[in-house]
């Protein structure tokens, strides 16, 4: 069971400042928005790694095609709850989604880690 995370209210402010690949990744993952892959992929390094629910998807046409299910998988909506920079380049989001998905509500913590010369996303790790 997941535990609520209240809204931080400076959550919306801190995400102005995180690096563009975290905010073009947010904005096309978010299923309000009308992804588009090219857009999303550009946040990623080429050989980028992502985990979500135990599974490694490796590389841009994993990556796409794991969004492409996750985004028609559910209806569901993302509030960004929680910002947090660790150093240059590692940050963490929490997102609170709310959907016809198994228990209908969860705080998932997104772990990002960047290409220190590209800021580009080499990892990121979804996890509740």
């Amino acid at each position: 069971m997941t535990i609520p995370t209240p809204p931080d209210p400076t959550a919306a402010e801190h995400a102005k400042q995180l690096p563009h690949s975290i905010t073009t990744y947010l904005r096309e993952a978010d299923p309000a928005h009308r992804a588009n892959a090219h857009d999303l992929l550009s946040a990623f390094t080429p050989d980028a790694v992502v985990v979500d629910e135990e599974t490694t998807y490796t590389g841009h046409d994993e990556i796409h095609r794991w969004r492409d299910t996750a985004a028609t998988e559910y209806t569901y909506t993302v509030e960004l709850t929680h910002v947090e920079k660790l150093d240059e380049t590692h940050y963490v989001t929490t997102n609170h989604l709310e959907g016809n998905f198994p228990g209908g509500v969860v705080d998932l913590i997104y772990r990002f880690t960047l290409d220190p010369e590209t800021n580009l996303i080499t990892h990121l790790e979804i996890a509740p």
